[in-house]
């Protein structure tokens, strides 16, 4: 526990000032957090960072993170047809390596620069919007977390999804959802956003309850290949992926749902 808690306390030190400064700085630290959450994913299925399917993952990462503006015009718009591209080339690789990077690794490369591209691409799209935006996004994965787990440790007695996360529970997930739901009331009681309680609230709800999801869907990773934690970086917490499989998820809802809702 004395781990975890340097730890967390030397990466806010660390994360809060970039992520309140923004511009340049913090999209030096998207792309260094994706970097690493990529090598974690791949080191998962025994693929090298720098094998040639590793490089191309590489370069595929690098131009999906591109924000749209000036800095990767040739970005804007454009990254499903490089998905489109990188799988293409992937595949022709699967036959110049005579099968020992198979189709099965070429699609494991394309879904792990999507699943990491995208979550960490809007992390700077949200933080460009406005840094409520992205405190906010952050603060829901914080509340429903520490909701969680305190629900969970006080009245939890179903399991959630055994064989994905032994130690989660049906009452700490609603737990969760109940705590992001006071945390959209405070915000719209305060008027810190511009949204009515109860728009807010189903909004902050949504997002909760896929935020949960994200980290359920990375221990099912995990899972798959028989490892405890994504990475070792952050001593008592794991991986890049096991401290941001929740905000991969929460963050492009962020800017999806207002469109659909």
């Amino acid at each position: 526990m004395k781990t975890r808690v340097i730890t967390a306390v030397i990466a806010l030190l660390i994360f809060l000032p970039v992520v309140i400064y923004g511009g340049l700085p913090f999209l030096a630290l998207v792309y260094l957090m994706s970097y690493v959450a990529l090598y974690e994913i791949l080191k998962m299925n025994r693929i090298h960072i720098f094998s040639v399917p590793g490089i191309m993952s590489i370069i595929a990462l690098f131009l999906i993170l591109g924000p749209n503006s000036n800095f990767l015009p040739v970005v804007e718009d454009n990254r499903v047809n490089l998905m489109i591209g990188m799988a293409l080339i992937m595949l022709s690789f699967t036959v110049i390596s005579n099968n020992r990077f198979s189709f099965v690794d070429m699609g494991f490369c394309v879904m792990s620069v999507a699943y990491i591209g995208i979550g960490f691409m809007y992390a700077y799209e949200t933080r460009t919007a406005g840094l409520i935006y992205l405190m906010y996004g952050l603060l829901i994965v914080w509340t429903t977390d520490t909701g969680a787990y305190l629900f969970g440790r006080a009245i939890g007695k179903r399991k959630l999804w055994p064989r994905i996360s032994p130690n989660k529970t049906i009452e700490g997930a609603l737990g969760g959802l109940l705590s992001a739901a006071v945390l959209a009331v405070i915000f719209s009681s305060t008027g810190l956003l511009e949204n009515n309680v109860f728009s807010l609230v189903i909004f902050t709800v949504i997002l909760s309850a896929f935020g949960q999801m994200g980290d359920l869907v990375e221990s099912a990773l995990k899972r798959q290949f028989d490892v405890k934690d994504s990475g070792t970086i952050l001593p008592g917490h794991g991986g890049i992926l096991d401290r941001f499989d929740s905000f991969i998820f929460v963050l492009p809802l962020m800017n999806i749902l207002p469109i659909i809702i």
